[in-house]
């Protein structure tokens, strides 16, 4: 039977394709916005039914008013198209990793590079991407196009659709407004998975806070840095500062660990802090954070200022940053920086089994560190030392490919990038390995350090930039808000090396207490013997520790 043509939607209009799309990605594309809503005791049995179809009757109307506004032909498709691309990936991460698409997700896809990317593809993807995502933009592609409507028209045809959809939204809300408040209240991080909304609304505020940050060079921080006066017969620092990446404390055995991940730092005087809190639970938040003299409460990620490589090389110190990563986030831009795979001029090739030619181990960082420090400036030289070494660590998903075929004590491991797949047993041993890995590493640039002490008084200060969700309450990876980030994504280990053994013995009674990034920016000025008025000697943990 056939409708009457005043009830059969004309499929070429832009409105009933934004509308037919709204529908698609309101409810298949946000599968795991369902079953998060059905796994909530707030709103469970029959109840749970009722609001989670009331729920999607909201993302419906929100979405399908919010794309009214772009029903125009020509741009109407091409937001579609995006959207449903965007809606099917989404869909993916959400559901296989418990993620969450906020602000800070957009700064760190933005901030991802190749490698990156690659551990993040896989079949389940593709999958994704081709039900939910290409086959009905190319469904909308293929449509004929819409008989020409003068533009006055279409705009009013555009707000009325746009006054309904709202319309029905705020009536859908007030039909089960005590449970819609409520759920919204106890579980915040419903609003970053409603998809495409979640998309327009963080691709929004990123490019409105790029926008509006502020254009020039970075505002100077420290510009009085000096460094104080050296005891008579004292060598010149040399500290190794080490940024772990996605390491979490509790799987460290120096910290109580029950697994021997860390046995080789055990053999060392090493001294392990317990309850050091990141920055952030990303590498885009914590990493600028971390070098910030402000700390988390007062650290405002759009201002463009300097940071503690700035001031170190300032106060006169031989400064170099060492990557194995993704890069220093722009925070190593004005001091001499290289990546691994950058050898120095007389350095012998690196080692075997270090690089696969796609990306090294950690411990290619270490590789002729000497020769590293001679390419410097010879006179800050010195005057002291101070190396960052930024790790691949232990970043996911892919872990097994963080740790060397010859150091993987922790079995069967994950061989997958889709964790979830995996049984959880076997993503601890990946991820555990990579911890062993990073043991290793550290150990071995102790032994480095400890060659050093001829020419130099040598430190090391490991620290991780955020913590990683294995799976518990069925998240994996990081970048939760931080607002609601399990402690999982913020706890995070912090180990420290010095000969000095009174110093040791002080710093040892601090071990345990509460601490965070806001202490690395201070407690490196003070390690060092560097001033400046940004300085806070409350915040060095070295302050009561000379």
């Amino acid at each position: 039977m056939r409708l009457p043509d005043a009830f059969r939607p004309d499929l070429r209009a832009p409105l009933t394709q934004t509308w037919l799309a709204s529908l698609w990605m309101g409810l298949l594309c946000n599968w795991p916005l369902w079953l998060k809503l059905q796994g909530l005791e707030d709103v469970s049995g029959g109840r749970g039914v009722l609001f989670t179809v009331v729920f999607a009757g909201v993302v419906v109307a929100g979405t399908g008013a919010l794309l009214s506004l772009l029903a125009w032909p020509r741009l109407s498709r091409a937001v579609l198209g995006f959207l449903l691309l965007a809606s099917g990936a989404l869909a993916y991460f959400i559901g296989s990793y418990g993620i969450v698409f906020d602000p800070g997700m957009v700064v760190n896809t933005l901030q991802t590079d190749v490698r990156e990317t690659r551990d993040l593809l896989s079949w389940r993807l593709a999958v994704s991407l081709l039900l939910l995502g290409a086959l009905p933009a190319w469904w909308l592609w293929r449509q004929p196009a819409a008989p020409a409507v003068k533009p006055l028209r279409r705009l009013l045809h555009n707000l009325r659709a746009f006054g309904l959809g709202l319309l029905a939204l705020v009536l859908l809300i007030l039909a089960v407004f005590a449970d819609f408040s409520s759920t919204n209240r106890n579980h915040k991080e419903l609003r970053y998975l409603v998809t495409p909304l979640n998309a327009v609304y963080s691709i929004g505020a990123v490019a409105f806070q790029r926008q509006a940050a502020p254009k020039g060079p970075p505002a100077v921080i420290g510009a009085d840095a000096r460094l104080l006066p050296r005891p008579e017969g004292a060598k010149p620092p040399l500290l190794m500062l080490v940024v772990g990446e996605t390491a979490r404390a509790m799987n460290f055995s120096l910290n109580g660990y029950a697994r021997p991940t860390t046995p080789e730092l055990a053999k060392l005087p090493v001294l392990s802090f317990t309850d050091v809190s990141s920055c952030g639970t990303a590498t885009a938040a914590s990493l600028p954070c971390m070098f910030s003299p402000l700390g988390r409460e007062a650290f405002d990620a759009r201002a463009s200022t300097e940071n503690l490589l700035d001031v170190l090389q300032r106060a006169g110190l031989a400064v170099l940053w060492l990557d194995n990563q993704a890069g220093c986030k722009g925070l190593c831009e004005r001091i001499p920086n290289a990546f691994t795979h950058q050898l120095p001029p007389g350095a012998g090739a690196l080692p075997a089994g270090l690089c696969d030619g796609e990306e090294c181990f950690d411990e290619a960082l270490l590789h002729a560190l000497d020769k590293r420090i001679a390419a410097l400036d010879p006179e800050r030289v010195k005057r002291g030392v101070v190396l960052v070494l930024h790790q691949m660590g232990s970043h996911g998903p892919a872990y097994y490919k963080r740790s060397p075929p010859d150091l993987k004590p922790f079995q069967p491991e994950c061989r997958s990038n889709a964790l979830q797949r995996c049984a959880r047993e076997e993503v601890i041993n990946g991820y555990d390995n990579t911890i062993a890995t990073t043991d290793r590493m550290l150990a071995r640039a102790v032994t480095w350090l400890q060659g050093q002490q001829a020419q130099f008084t040598p430190g090391m200060y490991y620290v991780s930039d955020h913590g990683e969700s294995l799976g518990e309450k069925g998240l994996y990876l990081h970048g939760m808000p931080y607002a609601m980030a399990p402690r999982e994504q913020t706890h995070v280990p912090m180990i420290l090396w010095t000969p000095q053994t009174d110093r040791a013995a002080c710093l040892t009674a601090k071990r345990q207490q509460p601490i965070s990034h806001d202490h690395i920016f201070h407690t490196v000025m003070g390690w060092v013997g560097a001033r400046a008025d940004v300085y806070k000697a409350e915040w060095d943990l070295l302050a009561t520790c000379p």
